[in-house]
């Protein structure tokens, strides 16, 4: 099979390798389409450590079921499927516990780390086990189909501090995740959502996507005008989807006393807290990693139209084509957000 590898820190070679073949139960996916993660685009420089080469990377993707292991049942070659980037083991107390995100054993698609390495979905085919595998709704794209991972991402932070109805919401950073919490959060019941980022181009598709607000925050005080925008009061809840250490102080100074503050991104492996301000305005602080069990809702949902991925679909182009993809992102090409590389895409 043919196979886009990181080779070295921002290398990649289009590889001939070994199709894989599933375990007992496992599945084999033909991938027909592969989304690159912001933390693909990150890791491929090995500022994040999870990301060594030689590696497979691709872990937002979609396909049909090629192979089936010797136990897996319920699934039949050609049915149309997408699976959850996270390898939970199954049976550790956090999986039992429906906690699969915070698994003992867990392993992500695509990742190399000091702990493990996977191999990924930007590749013609790709393992993985039969218990991550989620049906496709016949109305579902499989280039719609690869953007589902965010959208689970989103949810689950939505989900980890209560939402009373009408609460406001600001989101700090329009990327991926970012846009796809501006869709969950309006789902979710909060009222005013306010986007923040330093790019005008995501700021204005933020503003298409239903954002109340829009501030850019490479443009005067930002947190004066974000406190303007309530009154002087602050945000019930702040969502931080960048990861870096202005964000972070910007997430904690926009919340309202009492109010709540969810980190999603990790860009940088640690940053400075404002823990005054944490504690004596009473914040309620969560991280939030990855999804557990959001699958089945958010494919309902965008088969439905209530969640729309298309908007943050940039571009579908060929695997062979993934290196000068990747550059570009990398290079943070204006206009440029979700790109998918699929391997029997046409050239554009």
């Amino acid at each position: 099979m043919q196979a886009l590898v990181l080779t070295d820190k921002k290398q990649f070679e289009l590889q001939s390798l070994p199709t894989p073949t599933p375990g007992p139960d496992e599945v084999l996916i033909a991938v027909r389409a592969c989304g690159i993660c912001g933390s693909d685009v990150h890791g491929m420089d090995g500022s994040t450590g999870r990301r060594r080469p030689p590696i497979v990377m691709g872990h937002e993707a979609a396909g049909v079921i090629a192979g089936l292991g010797a136990n897996v049942t319920g699934w039949r070659a050609g049915d149309r499927v997408t699976f959850d980037s996270t390898i939970s083991c199954g049976h550790c107390p956090h999986c039992r516990r429906g906690e699969v995100n915070l698994c003992d054993h867990r392993r992500v698609l695509g990742v190399s780390c000091e702990e493990y390495r996977q191999a990924g979905a930007f590749a013609d085919y790709v393992v993985v086990p039969a218990r991550i595998l989620y049906r496709l709704p016949d109305a579902l794209s499989f280039e719609e189909a690869a953007l589902i991972e965010p959208f689970t991402i989103a949810f689950h932070a939505v989900r980890r501090h209560p939402v009373r109805l009408n609460d406001s919401a600001l989101i700090i950073g329009c990327g991926m995740i970012g846009l796809a919490l501006l869709q969950t959060t309006r789902l979710a019941g909060f009222g005013r959502i306010v986007a923040v980022d330093t790019a005008s181009d995501r700021l204005r598709q933020a503003k298409e996507l239903g954002a109340d607000d829009i501030v850019n925050s490479a443009e005067g005080d930002v947190l004066a005008t974000l406190l303007r925008l309530t009154e002087g009061r602050g945000f019930d809840h702040v969502f931080e989807a960048v990861g870096i250490a202005p964000t972070v102080d910007l997430a904690v100074r926009a919340a309202r006393k009492g109010g709540a503050v969810t980190l999603v991104g990790n860009v940088t492996p640690s940053v400075p807290m404002p823990l005054q301000l944490v504690v004596t305005r009473e914040l309620s602080l969560a991280g939030s990693c990855a999804s557990a069990g959001e699958y089945p809702a958010c494919l309902d949902l965008m088969a439905r139209g209530a969640l729309s991925a298309k908007p943050l679909l940039s571009a579908v182009a060929p695997l062979r084509e993934g290196a000068s993809w990747f550059d570009r992102l990398y290079q943070r090409e204006p206009g440029l957000l979700k790109v998918i590389l699929a391997p029997d895409a046409q050239p554009a």
